[in-house]
């Protein structure tokens, strides 16, 4: 990392964290289109919470990873 570079992550980190937001959205998204009461099927109960979770662990990675030094 350069040390004239104020920013605390490099474009890399902030892809990722986009990428991360947008795969937390799209669970949520897919959670709200549950046809069954309350969200008591599959889309609601499974597919959605699991790409939520996705989305957070890819989040965690964003925040973790570290550029290589040149």
């Amino acid at each position: 990392m350069n040390k004239n570079n104020n920013m605390p992550f490099g474009k890399r980190n902030y892809i990722m964290m986009l990428a991360g937001l947008a795969v937390l959205v799209l669970g949520f998204v897919i959670m709200s289109l549950d046809s069954e009461p309350f969200g008591f099927g599959f889309l609601g109960l499974t597919l959605g919470p699991f790409i939520v979770f996705v989305g957070f662990i890819i989040e965690v990675l964003a925040l973790l990873h570290h550029p290589k030094e040149k």
